[in-house]
């Protein structure tokens, strides 16, 4: 019974880094700064709030694939950013792309940045303290992080990408369908 035992979780492992392989073989462009992880990584449970002051637990996102965006309305690359991560989430419905305003970002502000930059797909969510940023280790911004369906962090790619990309979506789809 061992036998068989260690014969599944061999098979099991090189099939999940066959298909890290699939992936990690479509990174081109911006997407090559991607860094996938060989074992998902457990995040910490985490209540944003919204433009509202409503709460809402990260948690709230499981069964999704998710986009996690750490950004703020004073970071240049994060501006530039975001567009392509509102136009992602207009082309991939399927994917939870959520951009987390990370430190004191007023409300106001982040509303007059969506409305100048075209932001209608997003919503406005907030980590006030940099409690979930912290607790992620993100250092500089933008920061962006994939989880999976369980709510864990697969990837990671620090600085900013064009996330509506051809190349961006087939990476996110060919993670989807891991």
């Amino acid at each position: 019974m061992r036998k068989y035992l260690v014969l599944l979780y061999t098979a099991l492992a090189i099939g999940a880094n066959a298909a890290l392989a699939d992936v990690a073989s479509l990174r081109e462009g911006d997407m090559k700064k991607l860094a996938l992880h060989e074992t998902p990584v457990a995040v910490p449970d985490a209540v944003l709030l919204d433009a509202d002051d409503a709460p809402h637990a990260l948690a709230d996102y499981r069964g999704k694939w998710v986009v996690l965006n750490f950004w703020a309305t004073w970071c240049a690359p994060c501006r530039t950013e975001m567009p392509s991560l509102d136009r992602l989430q207009a082309a991939m419905p399927d994917l939870v792309v959520l951009p987390v305003a990370t430190g004191r970002n007023a409300v106001a502000g982040i509303e007059r940045f969506y409305a100048e930059a075209g932001v209608v797909n997003l919503p406005v969510l907030r980590d006030v303290k940099s409690e979930l940023s912290r607790a992620m280790g993100v250092l500089g911004l933008p920061v962006t992080v994939i989880l999976n369906p369980e709510g864990q962090e697969v990837a990671r790619l620090i600085g900013d990408a064009e996330w509506d990309s051809a190349n961006a979506q087939a990476v996110l789809a060919a993670l989807m369908d891991r």
